[in-house]
């Protein structure tokens, strides 16, 4: 495996003669010069006045440790009348107001169901002095409104900077339902739709300006979309960018109906962009692969590979560039069903419901929402990952619940309830984060408040709660933390469902090298 990764000089990633408007490899708007009006040089590493983020994803695990992690908290389906808010929470171990949330910054309308979130800049644009990492883009999952949130003023304080309504995105777009939010090189922010304004399938791509969030358009070429939409990821080096899908909003909005599976509405492909023409250039039937959702390329900008987990095949599959340049798909991981009695269907998948690489792309980490575990896979061979470490965090095949298991393939007992300073953790383990170093992995236990409601009840009454994870970075393992719980069962307006973690100074999902 390379480690030697670094920027790359313009020319090397556009045609002669051509430029992205910004900074290095762009999105949006191609003009002819002569040179590159950004390029990336070699020496961005020893850069004395660089942009946001890092110049490789090595120089990343040197960054500075997280003291704050901020993070979207619902109240949408838990039956309290309050809008949505971004938490922020103390990781620091030396403060004393450690595990606390110590800010909350409500949204001003109600039901929005905050979701995902994504940086106005990254580590994209760190050769670009002129870039600073301080807006928190918040896309709504259900109201289609985004909360560009200024969390440059005041770290620990972050204060509202702009809404975005979705008249404004309906009239330029003609999208909605909107999940993932990743900055680019040219200095624009994108985010991906699930929807048509009337909950129809239609995954397209938001433009945003990066310094006014003006809704520029979309960034597929018209009538472009793909049918379904949830995640991305793109890799400039190989002109390419790749998307997941999850179903129609109107499939999934209110809940889990296992006849819309049998009736084909929940997705099972991955769809492949030509990075500068804007356009899908080949779809990937996954085998084995219902439901592909977070969608994560090897940090290494030179990687033609990368691993997608597909939540109710409970799979995670690999897709990787041919030499003739087309790209093909496999399964690597496979989570067994349990045969169950006292659940929704008498096989429990394990719901694979969010994935991470660590940036030095040796391990790789995913959720079993459903079982209740988490995993580490060591990736040095992609091809085949091997188990290191597992950990069962709540989950809902614990003992003396309602599940009882009738046939299991990998234990020999159902695992012990979660408890943690005193709290039954309910739920099991949903949204996780690695720090840059790769020895703490944060996790949530929320997926959706229309599932958390169906599947896990107890969460609605309760609250999600964040969990911290140490990880041992050489020979591999997983342990909890026990004196480390944020318990979103009691704050001030009653119990929250608190989902995806972001530091300020990025963090393994957020920050694309180029």
């Amino acid at each position: 495996m390379r480690l030697d990764w670094g920027p790359r000089p313009a020319a090397l990633l556009w045609p002669t003669g051509m430029y992205a408007a910004g900074c290095g490899e762009g999105a949006f708007t191609l003009q002819s010069v002569a040179q590159p009006m950004c390029p990336i040089a070699s020496t961005a590493a020893k850069c004395g006045n660089c942009g946001p983020g890092y110049s490789t994803p090595l120089e990343a695990m040197k960054g500075p440790r997280e003291e704050i992690v901020y993070l979207p908290c619902i109240y949408r389906n838990t039956g309290t009348e309050a809008p949505d808010y971004l938490a922020t929470v103390d990781v620091d171990p030396k403060s004393p107001q450690y595990c606390q949330v110590i800010h909350r910054l409500p949204m001003p309308n109600l039901k929005d169901e905050l979701h995902h979130s994504g940086w106005n800049t990254c580590s994209s644009c760190f050769s670009d002095s002129t870039k600073s990492r301080t807006k928190l883009v918040l896309p709504s999952l259900i109201s289609s409104r985004i909360y560009v949130v200024d969390v440059g003023s005041e770290p620990r304080a972050p204060k509202l900077h702009k809404v975005i309504e979705p008249k404004d995105i309906h009239a330029k777009c003609e999208l909605a339902f909107l999940h993932t939010s990743h900055c680019l090189a040219s200095g624009e922010v994108m985010i991906s739709s699930l929807g048509d304004l009337k909950g129809n399938g239609k995954g397209g791509f938001v433009l945003l300006d990066g310094e006014t969030f003006e809704v520029k358009g979309t960034w597929e070429r018209p009538g472009g979309a793909a049918p379904l939409g949830y995640d991305f990821w793109y890799q400039p080096r190989h002109n390419v960018m790749i998307s997941t899908e999850w179903a129609a909003p109107n499939v999934l909005r209110d809940g889990f109906n296992p006849a819309d599976v049998e009736a084909g509405l929940y997705g099972s492909h991955l769809y492949v962009w030509d990075w500068q023409r804007h356009e899908i250039v080949q779809t990937l039937s996954l085998k084995d692969g219902l439901i592909p959702l977070e969608i994560r390329f090897l940090h290494n900008p030179d990687a033609a590979q990368g691993f997608v987990g597909c939540a109710l095949s409970s799979t995670i599959q690999r897709f990787y560039k041919n030499e003739g340049g087309t790209w093909s798909v496999e399964k690597v991981i496979q989570v067994p069903p349990k045969k169950v009695k006292g659940w929704l269907l008498p096989e429990m998948p394990g719901l694979i419901t969010d994935i991470l690489l660590s940036l030095d792309d040796r391990f790789l980490y995913f959720s079993n929402w459903l079982h209740g575990d988490l995993r580490q896979y060591d990736i040095s061979d992609p091809q085949r990952p091997r188990l290191t470490g597992q950990l069962f965090l709540g989950g809902s095949i614990v003992k003396g619940g309602p599940v009882q298991v009738l046939e299991d393939q990998e234990l020999k007992s159902q695992p012990e309830p979660l408890v943690v300073k005193g709290k039954r953790v309910a739920g099991g383990p949903q949204m996780i984060q690695l720090s840059l170093d790769g020895k703490r992995l944060y996790v949530t236990t929320s997926l959706y408040s229309a599932w958390d409601k169906q599947f896990y009840p107890d969460l609605i009454r309760e609250g999600s709660v964040m969990l911290q994870v140490d990880v041992d970075t050489v020979k591999g393992g997983l342990k909890l933390n026990p004196n480390f719980l944020v318990d979103f069962g009691k704050e001030p307006l009653g119990p929250a469902l608190a989902h995806e973690l972001r530091y300020p100074g990025g963090d393994c999902s957020s920050d694309i090298w180029i």
